[in-house]
């Protein structure tokens, strides 16, 4: 049996995990992301938690073929730096080099929402496929692309961006700096948008008197809490969200093709109550869903270890 470690970094904590060949996490362990310390002191401790989480699952890093990093944006192939992530500060840094410099195994970085989906499709909802694609639905709208079990980003390992391809043209303007995403209508940032601007056209609505009045208090869950009570407003909020969705994950599959659509983040856990209608949506969106049909969209399983499990077979996912 062989052992990797996988390390999913987040601007609040470093989760890592010594995870088996199969997939199983054998054990866990997380600090705290001091993203006030400089960028080298921040990778060796990252570093010392994949080396920790060793410790405790009772091994020696003799133990470990390899280690496999998620971190927030890519690893630019022509320089090996990471690009820009905005969290903890960094641009145009060389963490690939600096993390492999505390390690004796080989060390793989890529994107936190492609070892996401690729945890999902090694041992989470789309265990049974080959080909996935899968979004989270969080404070922006995260992304990862999937083919034969392998992660795709394109040429330049920028690509997988998929909460960042265009929804409405010349539409609402996006933290990327663009305008009309599908994170700016499918996020739960958008989702709190939209309800507040149907709340202000609809005094009458029981989504006032959710928030007790408060729009300060407004979550992407108090639309779905009033629409479960049958409020006319937020069913409309809540149909046109599931809209936006369909036609974002629909051009998704013109293009890949996949298997199955992941859906992850915070949203996700509406269930059944967000699926049926976006599976059913997907039907008249998904080209030539008649003749051929076309993949169902399904929950994520795995929830914060689907990042340290793809992390962790990262090397195997890279194999030729």
């Amino acid at each position: 049996m062989k052992y990797y470690v996988g390390i999913d970094l987040g601007g609040t904590n470093i989760a890592a995990g010594v995870v088996d060949e199969t997939g199983k996490i054998i054990c866990k362990y997380s600090r705290k992301t001091n993203i006030h310390q400089p960028f080298e002191d921040l990778v060796r401790d990252i570093a010392e938690t994949g080396k920790e989480v060793v410790r405790q699952a009772g091994m020696t890093m003799e133990d470990i073929t390899s280690v496999g990093m998620g971190s927030p944006s890519c690893i630019n192939p022509k320089n090996n730096l990471l690009v820009f992530a905005n969290n903890l500060g960094w641009s145009n840094v060389p963490l690939p080099a600096v993390l492999q410099s505390h390690f004796d195994v080989p060390v793989y970085v890529r994107n936190d929402a492609d070892c996401a989906a690729l945890g999902e499709v090694i041992a989470g909802a789309a265990r049974n496929y080959e080909n996935a694609i899968m979004i989270t639905l969080g404070t922006g709208v995260g992304g990862g692309v999937i083919l034969n079990r392998r992660i795709f980003s394109g040429c330049d390992h920028m690509g997988g961006e998929l909460g960042h391809t265009k929804l409405i043209y010349h539409g609402v303007r996006c933290t990327c700096g663009q305008y009309g995403c599908l994170e700016s209508y499918t996020s739960a940032t958008a989702l709190i948008r939209e309800t507040k601007e149907a709340m202000a056209e609809h005094p009458e609505s029981l989504l006032h008197q959710l928030v007790d009045g408060d729009l300060s208090r407004v979550e992407a869950k108090t639309v779905f809490d009033a629409a479960h009570q049958n409020d006319e407003t937020a069913l409309a909020v809540v149909d046109q969200y599931i809209d936006y969705l369909a036609a974002g994950l629909s051009s998704f599959v013109s293009i890949f093709r996949p298997d199955v659509l992941i859906i992850g983040g915070g949203i996700s856990w509406q269930g059944d109550y967000l699926l049926d209608p976006l599976n059913e949506k997907l039907k008249g969106y998904i080209f030539s869903y008649r003749e051929i049909g076309g993949p169902k969209a399904i929950r994520a399983e795995l929830g914060n270890d689907a990042g340290i499990i793809g992390a962790a077979m990262l090397e195997l996912s890279e194999e030729e």
